[in-house]
């Protein structure tokens, strides 16, 4: 392998060493590091030549690679005179073939620099030859950002959490205001569920006004005592009337006091029937009292605990804005990203969840990037609207001149009356029909002025049927084929078996199928919705841009799809060709969302609706 490279002559020696570095193999740079400690010359003539030394090479341990020869340029620029780097400069110019020559060590190359004014002249073209060295290794900037070593443009900072790590998270905020605020921590989780987890907001107002702020959220002011069961002498419970001095009862801190299985009973419904956790109220009548976990763990069974933590964590993630729960079924899993609310008209946040659910933290929707939620809800009402019957209404109906109704001619008279206005026109040129005279059948009317009125309104109703038709239809099809991709790549595995034993390719070696058609759905998905964002997008400079991208990855996709389907026995053969084309459609989307999210975060992107 060569490098060549181009820089000052008086930089030589620097960079032959650094080409050197970057070509001998490491077991070679450790040989000629081995040799040049046996060549090395005697203290004694050392001493001649330097002047006093404190340690050789020998007396301190041998440094890796790079490291050692930065340690001697410092000791020997110190210890160098100017008369030597003046002729070493003359030298290194004179015989730059020499000079190469004699370069077969670290310390070879240390000797040529030789003087603390030698050292600056080379560290003043770094930046230079930084730009060099830079420029060799700048094609493999892209490769890094493609497999995830650099955060894209369009991908957002996320954590996964799963059950413990969500109770542990409320576990330290609940001791944590428990420690500020001096309160039992069963009493600072009520608190902090009241404030739905905004440990400021409720600090603030707990020490601006800790009565109230108790009171609100259901504690009082009372935090005497203990929970406990206890037998009350003569005792008869409210609830279900029933007495006894050996009647077992329980009374929160507000006083009202029933029996335990009253109690039980209550709280089982709650939590059973209603999946109520976080504000379970006192049973007593009118009473804002919130019942504690103390109090609940000391009445209710083991399974309605476990309930009851279950709901508690799930009120946890549902009150946190930066905290979403995975949309996918039978998941258990949450997802913290700390995108607001307020940033979701200039960013898509997609993340990914553990059981490989790829989803909208914003709306929870599967992934719909490059497309903002806002547009993507409005997409998806229109297409539940207008899509099924869109195609039959351009082709059979027009819209009444007055109140743009949808009207089917139903009879060989070119007279029409509107239903819902009743107004009269012509069909043929949608002009007044009181202006026909008696030209009832054959309709001559064509260039008056209501016609040609009603004409423009029609034909820009139709222009935007026709607008709306052309991005439908390719979502549509994306769609359609993403899910006919699907079904494909079910039957992936089977595939890849019997290309196995068809080819004799071990089972890592067929492995390109699977990747290619999780890149083909993953593509498929991302082009759906491009023409959702298009629909919206006002048209200037960035908007062919947009669609070249668009239309790059789309044929990539076909391209790969078509070879996706191609008989087993000519997939072996194909398999070089598959792996690049999957390739190049991942690096397509890449660049498709990383452009259209940064002009989306920018601002440079207009649309032709309000959101």
């Amino acid at each position: 392998m060569s490098l060549w490279v181009t820089c000052d002559s008086s930089l030589l020696p620097y960079s032959r060493q650094l080409c050197r570095s970057f070509i001998t193999p490491p077991i070679t740079r450790k040989r000629k590091a081995a040799e040049v400690d046996n060549d090395q010359p005697s203290p004694k003539a050392a001493t001649k030549a330097h002047g006093p030394r404190h340690a050789t090479s020998s007396d301190r341990p041998a440094l890796s690679k790079h490291s050692s020869a930065a340690t001697e340029i410092t000791e020997n620029t110190e210890r160098a005179s100017p008369a030597s780097s003046a002729s070493q400069k003359k030298r290194d110019l004179a015989t730059p073939a020499t000079t190469t020559a004699s370069m077969d060590s670290d310390d070879d190359f240390m000797s040529d620099v030789s003087s603390q004014e030698d050292f600056g002249m080379q560290g003043s073209d770094n930046d230079s030859l930084g730009e060099d060295f830079g420029d060799l290794d700048a094609g493999f900037s892209d490769d890094k950002d493609i497999f995830g070593h650099k955060r894209k443009p369009y991908e957002v900072e996320f954590k996964v959490l799963d059950p413990p790590d969500i109770e542990n998270e409320q576990l330290g905020q609940i001791n944590e205001v428990s420690a500020i605020l001096g309160l039992p921590p069963e009493s600072a989780a009520i608190l902090l569920r009241f404030a739905r987890w905004n440990k400021e907001k409720l600090i603030e107002s707990y020490m601006e006004h800790p009565e109230v702020t108790l009171e609100d959220a259901g504690l009082g002011t009372n935090f005497e005592g203990t929970a406990k069961t206890e037998t009350v002498p003569g005792f008869m419970c409210d609830i279900c009337c029933e007495d006894g001095d050996d009647l077992e009862t329980y009374a929160m801190r507000c006083g009202h006091r029933f029996c335990v299985d009253c109690y039980r009973h209550y709280l089982g419904q709650k939590i059973k029937e209603e999946g109520e956790a976080a504000r379970i109220q006192c049973p007593g009548d009118g009473c804002n009292r919130i019942v504690d976990s103390k109090s609940l763990d000391l009445l209710v069974t083991d399974d309605l605990k476990e309930r009851y933590r279950e709901l508690l964590m799930r009120t946890y993630v549902d009150d946190k804005e930066n905290l979403r729960w995975c949309p996918a079924p039978n998941c258990k899993y949450a997802v913290d990203c700390a995108v607001k609310n307020r940033d979701l008209h200039r960013i898509v946040p997609t993340v990914h969840c553990f059981c490989k659910h790829e989803f909208c933290f914003g709306c929870s929707l599967s992934d719909h990037q490059p497309t903002p939620c806002t547009l993507v809800k409005m997409w998806l009402q229109k297409c539940e609207d207008d899509s099924e019957t869109a195609n039959w209404i351009s082709a059979n109906t027009k819209e009444c001149p007055r109140c743009m109704s949808t009207i089917e001619k139903n009879g060989g008279c070119n007279h029409m009356t509107c239903r819902k206005c009743k107004h009269e026109f012509c069909w043929m040129c949608m002009g007044l029909w009181s202006e026909h005279g008696t030209s009832w059948y054959n309709c001559n009317r064509y260039e008056e002025k209501s016609g040609s009125d009603a004409r423009s309104a029609q034909a820009k109703s139709r222009s935007f049927l026709e607008r709306y038709l052309h991005y439908y239809n390719r979502y549509a099809n994306h769609e359609q084929s993403a899910k006919l991709d699907k079904d494909l790549y079910l039957k992936t595995e089977k595939k890849m078996t019997s290309l196995q034993s068809s080819s004799g390719l071990s089972w890592i070696e067929v492995q390109f199928l699977d990747t290619a058609s999780q890149a083909l759905q993953q593509c498929r998905q991302t082009l759906k919705w491009t023409y959702a964002f298009a629909f919206y997008l006002a048209r200037n400079n960035l908007t062919e841009i947009f669609e070249d991208n668009q239309k790059d990855l789309e044929m990539a996709v076909e391209s790969l799809s078509e070879m996706f389907e191609k008989p087993v026995s000519e997939l072996a053969e194909l398999k070089v060709d598959i792996l690049d084309k999957t390739a190049y459609c991942t690096k397509r989307r890449v660049i498709l969302l990383s452009d259209t999210a940064e002009n989306l975060k920018n601002g440079e992107w207009s649309f032709n609706v309000e959101w």
